[in-house]
């Protein structure tokens, strides 16, 4: 599979202040097609518009167009956004993929084979996984009670005893597919960030067992989507009045690739709207071998980049490294290795990658917004780097640390 994919579209991020003026601009290049205008909340046509050649989508809220552009057009598409200042960057759209879930036995071959295995802590998880103990989710008080959380991903299993009943809003932005989970990443990602305190079965697993829960489906059942699909759902999710937006995908850079212009634009401008973006940082890293770069869009420097640690508290062997500077690195470092959680159909998986990393961080952003309600986004994404618990290990790997509840 290729993860770097284009799609032959192009993300246009117009200055907010003056959308009509780049809209005109895009109007004037030939077969951009017509723009339909899609704002905040309202989910409905909005795959089958993604999926349409003749229409470019406006997301109002974000200030952004994915546009079909033909071939002998993107000369001018280019030269047209250099000129008008109403429009910040231009970037193809790519293909977009989950964080490849590892396979448990694999992972430990990889960790007893090939990694020093440093001894440490023995986790007793009868009550509570390993990884709440050591981000002291079990010392805290804090539960995220009426915070939302936006988790973007497959979906999620609206009948899972665990959460059915405290799931806020759902939307699909997968055409032909609805917001059920029919891979069982999205409902893993969920149960992690806001699963409840007391589930049916085994050790507490969630973070913030009180946050509210807003589901969106922007990868097929298979695994993968586009970044339009990406941006409709923070554009539903800012709406929704998400004060963390949770992103365990993205698609593999390279070493000493810039970081997505568009998506530092976009997540910015979530921040200004109050929702902290969360993202994993990746698993294309062998440790044996190399260390691969922080994935996009978590090397945007406004988007908080979770790496995965195993049970050791060391790196976990597939998690990637903050190796290209100017966003990145690193932001904070949190379980991601035998992860237990919700799976669809009632029951229950253990999984690891920093997809799991991921919403542990974002569970952790709704405690602190708990705490300090009237706090800013960029304030709860400070306080939550600020109060990591610092790790032996190279910054590279684990920024400033292991991840901690408030």
């Amino acid at each position: 599979m290729d993860r770097r994919a284009f799609t032959g579209r192009y993300v246009i991020v117009l200055d907010r202040g003056d959308q009509e003026s780049g809209l005109n601009a895009l109007r004037s290049i030939p077969g951009v097609g017509s723009v339909e205008r899609v704002r905040g909340s309202d989910a409905a046509n909005v795959a089958e518009l993604l999926e349409r050649p003749d229409v470019s989508v406006h997301f109002e809220t974000l200030g952004v167009v994915v546009a079909e552009v033909r071939p002998d057009q993107r000369h001018l598409l280019v030269t047209t956004a250099e000129s008008e200042p109403s429009i910040m960057a231009a970037e193809p759209e790519r293909m977009v993929y989950l964080m490849p879930i590892t396979d448990e036995e694999v992972v430990a071959r990889h960790t007893t084979a090939h990694i020093a295995a440093a001894q440490g802590p023995a986790w007793d998880e009868e009550g509570w996984t390993w990884g709440l103990q050591a981000i002291r989710v079990n010392l805290s008080s804090l539960t995220g009670r009426d915070v939302n959380i936006a988790v973007l991903d497959t979906g999620v299993d609206t009948d899972h005893p665990d959460l059915a009943g405290r799931i806020e809003a759902t939307a699909s932005f997968v055409l032909h597919e609805t917001v059920e989970d029919g891979n069982g990443h999205g409902t893993a990602c969920i149960g992690i960030a806001v699963g409840p305190a007391d589930p049916q079965q085994g050790p507490r697993y969630s973070v913030a067992s009180e946050a509210r829960i807003l589901a969106a489906k922007v990868l097929s059942d298979s695994g993968q989507g586009t970044e339009g699909q990406i941006l409709a759902g923070m554009e539903w999710a800012i709406a929704r009045g998400a004060r963390v937006i949770s992103l365990s995908l993205g698609g593999r850079v390279q070493p000493g690739e810039l970081f997505p212009q568009a998506y530092e634009v976009v997540a910015q401008r979530a921040i200004e709207s109050g929702a902290v973006v969360v993202a994993a940082a990746g698993d294309d890293s062998d440790r044996r071998e190399r260390i691969a770069p922080v994935s996009r869009p978590a090397n945007c420097p406004s988007i908080l980049a979770v790496a995965a640690l195993d049970t050791s508290l060391s790196p976990a062997f597939f998690s990637n490294g903050g190796i290209n500077g100017d966003g990145g690195e690193i932001n904070i470092a949190a379980p991601g290795r035998s992860v237990r959680s919700a799976a669809p159909g009632g029951g229950y998986q253990v999984l690891s990658g920093t997809s799991m990393a991921a919403p542990h961080a974002a569970g952790v952003v709704a405690l602190l917004a708990q705490q300090h309600p009237d706090a800013s986004a960029a304030g709860l994404k400070a306080g939550l780097e600020a109060g990591a618990w610092p790790l032996p290990q190279p910054v590279r790997d684990v920024g400033p640390g292991l991840l901690q509840a408030p």
